[in-house]
């Protein structure tokens, strides 16, 4: 089993993953460190799990576009802003989930 450190919002995680797998895994944790730089440069940077909470959500809203489909349309890809009222909506809903579970 191969180790790979990973850089993710400037910590360093060693990870267990297969042989041959490394480009991979450091793929992904790219993927997770450009959704953090665009929710920082929208001004959402408040501690680190709540950075990869909502680069969580954007990710799995993209996953969740690419199964039903939507993006398999030709759909031109969005531009900045457009990627960037996607985020503060993703935020937004993500904050009023958060006070739904603080008033509960």
């Amino acid at each position: 089993m191969a180790q790979v450190t990973i850089r993710i919002n400037g910590y360093a995680y060693t990870v267990g993953c297969e042989d041959g797998q490394e480009p991979h895994l450091e793929q992904m944790a790219a993927e997770i460190e450009q959704r953090i730089t665009s929710i920082k440069s929208i001004g959402g940077q408040s501690g680190e799990a709540r950075l990869l909470m909502l680069a969580s959500l954007l990710l799995a809203d993209e996953l969740h576009d690419l199964r039903s489909g939507e993006k398999a349309k030709a759909v031109p890809a969005p531009n900045d802003s457009e990627r960037r009222a996607k985020l503060r909506r993703v935020a937004a809903r993500a904050e009023e989930i958060a006070a739904d579970l603080t008033d509960a």
